[in-house]
C-alpha cells in the first residue's frame, strides 16, 4: 500500500476507534466482573479486533464521504480529500482491517463476531448514506455506535441476554447529546457539505434542543438498570447517578443558553462520561473482590 503509517492511522479515525474499544472493554469487564482475570487474553482479542473493525469501518466511510468532506473545512484536510491515500488503497485497507478485526472476535466469540459484522454493515452502508437523506441519520448511526459495547459483553459470555440490551440501551442514549453537540458545532459545515443533520434541517434547534434534553434523561435514567438488575453494586451506582448528573448539567446549560462554547462544553462532558463509566465499573468490580 502506499501513504504513510501516519496517514493510515488517521484514515482509522483513531479518536472514535479508541472508545469504541474503552465501550468493549467496559461490556466486557461488566460481564466477566470478578472472574475478570482468568479471560484476559479473549480480552485482548477481542477488545484488539473490536477496535480494529472500528478502524476499518471507518476507512470505508471515508472512502464514501471523500467528496463529501472536501466541501467542509472540518473534513477537508483528511486523507482522501487531500490524496494522500488513493480511493482504491482505502477500500483495500478498510476491507481487510474490517476482516481481520472479526476474525479476532471470533477466536472468542463467534456470535460476537456476526454482531461486528452487523455494526460495519449498519455504519458503512445504513448511517453513511443516510446522512445525505434525512436528519434521523443520527438516531440510526446510533444503533452501531450502541453494539460496541455490547459485543465486549456478548464476546464474554457468547449470549445475547439482558445484560447486553441494558449496555445497548445506555450506550444508544449516550450517543445523541453527543453527536447533537456536534451537529451544533459544525452545522455551516454540515450545510456546505450536503448533509441533513437536524442542525441542517430544523436551523432553529428547538426540535434538536428537546432530543438533547429528553436522551440525556434517559442516559441518566438507563445507566442505573445494572444496578437495579443486579449487574453492578453501590459503587457502580453511585458513579452512575454522578456521571449522569455530570451530563445533564452541561445538557442543560447548552440548551438554555446554546452557544458554540456551550456545545462544546457538552461534548466534552459525554467524551469524560464513557471512560468515567469504564473507571466506576472496575472500581466496582475491584470491590466486591475485596469484600469477597
Amino acid at each position: 500500500m502506499n501513504g504513510s503509517l501516519q496517514s493510515y492511522y488517521r484514515l482509522s479515525k483513531p479518536g472514535i476507534a479508541r472508545m469504541v474499544m474503552i465501550t468493549a472493554a467496559l461490556g466486557y469487564i461488566m460481564a466477566t466482573q470478578r472472574h475478570f482475570a482468568g479471560y484476559w487474553q479473549n480480552f485482548l482479542l477481542a477488545v484488539a479486533g473490536i477496535g480494529m473493525a472500528a478502524a476499518g469501518s471507518a476507512a470505508l466511510n471515508n472512502l464514501l464521504e471523500r467528496r463529501i468532506d472536501a466541501r467542509m473545512q472540518r473534513t477537508c484536510h483528511r486523507e482522501l480529500p487531500m490524496g494522500r491515500i488513493a480511493p482504491v488503497q482505502a477500500l483495500g485497507y478498510g476491507l481487510m482491517m474490517s476482516m481481520f478485526g472479526t476474525a479476532l472476535v471470533a477466536l472468542v466469540s463467534v456470535r460476537a463476531a456476526g454482531l461486528v459484522l452487523l455494526t460495519n454493515f449498519l455504519y458503512v452502508l445504513v448511517y453513511t448514506p443516510m446522512k445525505r437523506v434525512s436528519w434521523l441519520n443520527t438516531t440510526i448511526g446510533a444503533i452501531p455506535g450502541a453494539l460496541p459495547m455490547s459485543i465486549g459483553w456478548v464476546a464474554a459470555n457468547d449470549t445475547v441476554d439482558l445484560g447486553a440490551w441494558i449496555l445497548f440501551i445506555i450506550m444508544f442514549a449516550w450517543q445523541h447529546p453527543h453527536f447533537y453537540a456536534i451537529a451544533w458545532l459544525y452545522r455551516e459545515d454540515y450545510k456546505r457539505g450536503g448533509l441533513r443533520m437536524l442542525s441542517v434541517t430544523h436551523p432553529d434547534g428547538a426540535l434538536l434542543f428537546i432530543q438533547v434534553i429528553l436522551y440525556s434523561l434517559m442516559l441518566a435514567a438507563v445507566s442505573l438498570m445494572p444496578f437495579f438488575t443486579g449487574l453492578a453494586h453501590g459503587i457502580y451506582l453511585v458513579g452512575a447517578i454522578l456521571l449522569g448528573a455530570y451530563m445533564l448539567v452541561y445538557s442543560f446549560r447548552f440548551v438554555s443558553k446554546p452557544t458554540d462554547h456551550n456545545a462544546r462544553r457538552l461534548l466534552y462532558s459525554s467524551l469524560i462520561y464513557l471512560p468515567g463509566l469504564l473507571v466506576v465499573v472496575i472500581a466496582d468490580v475491584l470491590g466486591r473482590m475485596a469484600m469477597s
